[in-house]
């Protein structure tokens, strides 16, 4: 049977803070679709984290939460511009288009899934003219796809050139938590002039949950109704409120985020293969063979052969240090 320990983050279950807050939330009756003082509670956690006075909803799903804030940002006549390799352009199924109403995905070349400065101002530069959907907001990534940390003066430079232009920004923090651990301030994602921000909940630990936080509060008016529209206004929305007031309230979010850190450390000092991204967050990529790979899921061990063509090694906050070493055991005789 395949072990999926290190094919993804959300392989692994939630944390224990998670389930904890779930069952201590559980009693009684609150209102519903949001209007709880469990939903105001992890609202103003996430606040505090980011210090920042923003609208907080919560919802299921992280292709939701992206697709239907993009929507919020762009029209279905204009354009999103995002790395080529970023998860709204690559992993969505076409979501941001159907939710923004035909909206498009401009790509953008980068080194290891952060946008290169000059290929967004290449962009930028492109005449506006009616026979294309020109760019209206700007999509970043922290971290990015390759598990790499964008610096607060790399991501301030970003959305500078596009808020210079009048583009709306839009920040994925699917692996925020991871970013953070790795010395991201997270302070600084409101005063850079990011809009909104995806705040990731379920690849950090918890149950499915993501929070869009919205810095930019006239984005806000029928915010709710959108996520009615599209099927994102949850009825017993405490359960999705809750597992963000276990992972904040004593610093589980950052602290389990910090140990995938150290095990993806662990696992690529010991890697008999090539490394061939930074490891900032929580992700290894190696150059390995299909031969190699197919000798790995012999062993029992999946993992997952990426866009760039490399394979990825994704550590969780589950990741125990000897399941780490039992991997690079086999590592090392798949390489021989």
């Amino acid at each position: 049977m395949a072990r999926y320990d290190f094919a993804s983050d959300n392989t692994a279950g939630a944390m224990p803070e998670v389930i904890e807050a779930l069952g201590r939330f559980n009693v009684g009756a609150a209102a519903g679709y949001g209007d709880d003082k469990v939903c105001e509670q992890a609202a103003d956690l996430i606040r505090l984290l980011l210090d920042a006075d923003a609208e907080v909803f919560f919802v299921a799903s992280g292709t939701a939460a992206n697709a239907l804030s993009l929507a919020a940002l762009a029209a279905p006549h204009e354009a999103v511009l995002a790395h080529e390799h970023a998860h709204v352009a690559t992993d969505e199924t076409g979501a941001p288009g159907f939710f923004g109403a035909g909206l498009g995905i401009i790509g953008l070349t980068g080194a290891s899934g952060k946008i290169d400065p000059a290929s967004l101002i290449a962009a930028l530069n492109k005449p506006d003219e009616p026979h294309w959907q020109f760019p209206a907001a700007l999509s970043l990534t922290q971290s990015t796809e390759f598990g790499v940390i964008y610096s607060r003066a790399e991501l301030a430079t970003l959305v500078g050139e596009a808020t210079a232009r009048g583009l709306r920004v839009h920040l994925d923090g699917a692996r925020f938590a991871n970013a953070v651990a790795g010395g991201f301030d997270a302070r600084s994602v409101a005063r850079s002039g990011v809009n909104i921000l995806v705040l990731g909940g379920t690849k950090a630990g918890a149950t499915p949950t993501e929070a869009i936080v919205v810095f930019d509060k006239s984005l806000s008016r029928r915010f709710g109704a959108r996520l009615k529209h599209a099927g994102q206004l949850i009825s017993k929305g405490r359960f999705l409120a809750a597992p963000w007031i276990g992972m904040l309230e004593d610093g589980a979010w950052k602290r389990r985020a910090a140990h995938a850190g150290e095990m993806a450390q662990r696992l690529a000092a010991a890697m008999p293969f090539a490394v061939t991204h930074p490891v900032q967050a929580n992700a290894v990529f190696v150059a390995m063979d299909d031969a190699a790979l197919q000798r790995l899921n012999a062993a029992g061990w999946s993992a997952y052969r990426f866009i760039d063509g490399g394979v990825r090694f994704m550590c969780s906050w589950a990741t125990k240090s000897e399941t780490v070493d039992e991997l690079a055991a086999d590592l090392k005789r798949v390489a021989a």
